[in-house]
């Protein structure tokens, strides 16, 4: 009921508003398990992508944002869970990985859509990043669910890093075949298995999204860019000073 309620408060104005536009949506099945594997280029990802199909979609959210005190913390946290967020304990010895592959598993027993962004972080610079072979991988080959990729298209461009008001435009949804991976059932414990499929997911969201491909982390990305950055402004400050 509180999905509903708040796919119709949310969901609807962000249909009028934006208009995205969708091809695919006869690959979504109509009932039964499955996981949605979209690349991540904005926050806004998790709520267009739900907006624009008639099934509820559940993510992971990290845990810090159902768990934040007083009355704000109380509204952030219905919030998260009126548009299906799961919260994820990102401590422990493997940290979120573990949290969120037990979450997917418990999603799909379910008989739902789990979705989750394989890169792990959203992409700093537009491009498609190498996948994590962790929690995919290992959902799909623990349950069998048949992976759905996704593309999300042009939603970074909406509300770009340090704009506070978005931009009215069409972003764009594009939703693959389903990929069976019943041929590897039993070896999740494989990592050369793990890493094949997560390639193979990555590889049919870069044909549907049209991304540049980079074969590194995100997370590795922006660190570089992070480090960049700063060497940048220590040169400039260094020559204002000369």
């Amino acid at each position: 009921m509180i999905y509903g309620a708040m796919k119709l408060s949310i969901g609807g104005p962000l249909k009028a508003a934006f208009r995205p536009w969708v091809e695919g949506l006869e690959n979504i099945p109509a009932e039964g398990p499955a996981i949605l594997a979209s690349n991540h280029l904005s926050f806004s990802d998790s709520f267009f992508l739900p907006a624009v199909l008639d099934r509820k979609v559940t993510f992971i959210a990290k845990a810090e944002y159902f768990t934040s005190p007083g009355v704000k913390g109380k509204l952030t946290a219905a919030f998260f869970k009126g548009v299906g967020q799961l919260p994820v304990d990102r401590s422990g010895a493997r940290g979120a990985g573990e949290a969120a592959i037990k979450a997917g598993i418990q999603v799909i027993r379910g008989g739902g859509l789990f979705g989750i962004y394989p890169e792990g972080t959203r992409s700093p610079d537009g491009r498609l990043y190498r996948g994590k072979p962790g929690g995919l991988a290992r959902v799909a080959l623990a349950t069998g669910a048949p992976v759905i990729p996704v593309a999300m298209i042009d939603t970074e461009k909406i509300q770009p890093p340090g704009k506070v008001m978005p931009k009215l435009m069409r972003p764009g949804i594009k939703i693959g075949k389903p990929l069976d991976f019943s041929r590897y059932h039993g070896m999740d414990g494989d990592r050369f298995i793990l890493r094949s499929v997560t390639d193979e997911v990555m590889y049919e969201i870069m044909k549907l999204s049209g991304q540049e491909y980079v074969d590194i982390y995100a997370t590795a990305a922006k660190r570089q860019i992070a480090d960049a950055e700063k060497a940048a402004r220590a040169e400039k400050a260094g020559q204002g000073g000369a």
